[in-house]
């Protein structure tokens, strides 16, 4: 089974062609990343369950915005090597990408129709907003940017959908 989510065009961090469909049969992460934010830490969690969980079947995705207080303004080889050599990131990030406003990227256009647990669905708050893809790319599961990447709800959530 595909979602309309996989054959939405994506484009990598180094500027390759990508879709969700990629990572097809796979539970996907999908988080908005910033290199300049108090949240910035988060990047260290979500290596972790990056690690914990690939044999598993869970791709963290993370999608670099520059759309909350400017907190993601480098180039694509300073977002890499700052990911690489501050958090040791080994987890596939995407360009640089607006996730609200007038040039919201199509994939969060869809996502952003997803209601988080109080049932709020709208724009991404902040930077660090998660959404967890099951494997069929259709069963979404939101969580704002302060749910910590490694949390019971974010690893419950996980866990409930591996395909592995």
């Amino acid at each position: 089974m595909t979602s309309a989510l996989d054959s939405i065009p994506l484009t990598t961090l180094d500027g390759a062609a990508a879709s969700l469909g990629d990572y097809a049969g796979k539970a996907v992460l999908v988080v908005n990343v910033a290199s300049k934010c108090g949240l910035t830490p988060q990047y260290a969690g979500l290596e972790a369950l990056a690690t914990r969980y690939a044999g598993r079947g869970l791709t963290v995705l993370g999608v670099p915005c520059n759309q909350f207080a400017g907190q993601e303004p480098g180039t694509a080889d300073e977002i890499a090597t700052f990911c690489s050599t501050t958090y040791g990131v080994t987890f596939p990030l995407l360009a640089k990408t607006d996730v609200n406003g007038p040039d919201r990227h199509p994939l969060y256009a869809e996502l952003t129709t997803v209601e988080d647990a109080s049932g709020q669905a709208g724009d991404v708050q902040w930077n660090f907003e998660k959404f967890l893809l099951a494997p069929d790319h259709a069963t979404i599961t939101r969580f704002r940017p302060r749910t910590e990447p490694e949390s019971v709800e974010v690893v419950s959530a996980i866990e409930a959908v591996l395909p592995a």
